[in-house]
């Protein structure tokens, strides 16, 4: 199951900014995921947001 996504206005300064979008053109994502992949390195790094569970794929045959 995929997660809700909402969307929240930000804020940040102009030279930010483009750092960022620089990064996210070096790692060939969008400036929104470069964002949330940030964020959400930032987050496991302090202990605020659990590894996701790896999801067993069905086999079809079998």
């Amino acid at each position: 199951m995929a997660a809700e996504k909402k969307a929240y206005p930000l804020r940040v300064s102009a030279t930010v900014l483009e750092a960022m979008q620089a990064w996210s053109e070096d790692e060939l994502r969008s400036l929104n995921a470069q964002i949330e992949y940030v964020l959400r390195d930032a987050l496991r790094r302090a202990g605020r947001l659990k590894p996701r569970a790896i999801e067993p794929i069905d086999d079809p045959e079998g």
